[in-house]
């Protein structure tokens, strides 16, 4: 069997191919990548058997590489995973097993300002506006949201916290505008000072086949970014929180109604909640995210699962929908490291040690 990653280069898609290789169904696939190959560590890693080199997808050559390449592979599935080129095929469909959400769905999901827009009446996000730079810089700009608010890019299929930053007042909501020279629009929304959640959602003709819960709580990094986010989550805990759960549900189920689409695939809900712990949507990731593989190590194998889907064998897959996670767990990641999965963690006290035999992963 062989199975083509997109986005072969970066760390959701290793990710990936990291879980499908502890999967017993896949483990000894032929695994293909593609990439725009900026990331040379992802490409002399090792991790696929060949990496492809492709054009950005507003390069006129794309498809036609692509379809170049799916001619000579003839993989029998395609699992795409950066956002841009999910809505690239949802719209431009090739002709190979592919499991994604629906066009009109990543096409509001995608943008941070279409989504909130959707979702707004629901009481599903936070209190929020689209700014331009231009307009936050004037000397008489008011904003119509009570400080602390948090600012973003809101440039669609934006990631790893890309101008995320806490301002307290307008003099650091203009100073941030000013030194992210990049950016000419931000999205302005009251800062949620609670925890923060990703739900992943697999679904096949509008049934909800898998879901799992993980909470951030730290970044790599973190101290390198003026917001703490980077995007990249360094330790975290799989959860089971039905608040969490139905909140994440029910903005997928506003957008599939408002679009009229039946779901499929996986997407990524991320929360974050208030002072008073109620979660608000803030986005819905068209894709996986960087720490995929953790669930995959817990042994519950979302790649899997998905691709499954994809190839028409759903039925292999157990009919539990979520993993029941103990309590005490955490998960953690590193820069050089591999991901590690504690089931029941408890801090070490002065003068107690750990064993190299315990085993975490």
């Amino acid at each position: 069997m062989k199975i083509i990653i997109t986005g072969a280069c970066a760390i959701s898609a290793r990710s990936v191919l990291r879980s499908l290789m502890l999967s017993e169904k896949f483990r000894n696939a032929e695994f293909v990548g593609w990439d725009k190959a900026t990331s040379l560590y992802g490409l002399y890693e090792g991790l696929f058997d060949k990496i492809y080199k492709v054009p950005a997808l507003n390069d006129p050559q794309y498809r036609m590489v692509v379809e170049k390449i799916l001619n000579n592979e003839k993989p029998d599935a395609v699992i795409v995973v950066p956002e841009v080129e999910v809505l690239y095929w949802a719209e431009n469909p090739f002709d190979v097993p592919c499991f994604l959400p629906p066009r009109d769905f990543c096409r509001i999901a995608i943008s941070k300002k279409r989504l909130f827009e959707t979702l707004e009446s629901d009481d599903l996000t936070p209190k929020h506006v689209e700014a331009l730079k231009k307009d936050i810089l004037k000397k008489d700009y008011r904003l119509p949201l009570g400080y602390p608010v948090w600012l973003r890019d809101s440039s669609d299929g934006t990631a790893s916290g890309k101008g995320s930053f806490k301002a307290n007042n307008l003099e650091e909501l203009q100073a941030w505008a000013t030194i992210n020279t990049g950016l000419d629009r931000f999205q302005i929304s009251q800062y949620l000072s609670g925890g923060n959640y990703g739900v992943f959602c697999l679904f096949e003709k509008g049934i909800l086949k898998k879901l799992a819960i993980v909470e951030r709580l730290e970044y790599i990094m973190a101290q390198i970014a003026v917001s703490g986010i980077t995007g990249n989550t360094s330790k975290g805990c799989l959860l089971n929180d039905k608040t969490i759960r139905e909140i994440a549900l029910k903005a997928i189920r506003v957008l599939c109604k408002k679009t009229g689409s039946e779901m499929n695939g996986m997407v990524v809900v991320d929360l974050k909640a208030d002072e008073n712990g109620k979660p608000y949507v803030t986005e819905i990731n068209i894709r996986y995210v960087s720490f995929s593989s953790l669930f995959a190590i817990a042994g519950f194998n979302l790649p899997e699962y998905h691709l499954l889907c994809t190839l028409g064998r759903g039925g292999e897959m157990s009919k539990n929908i979520e993993m029941k996670y103990p309590p005490n767990n955490i998960i953690l990641r590193e820069v050089d490291g591999q991901p590690i999965y504690v089931p029941d963690y408890r801090p070490l006290q002065a003068g107690e040690s750990i064993e190299k035999n315990v085993v975490l992963n």
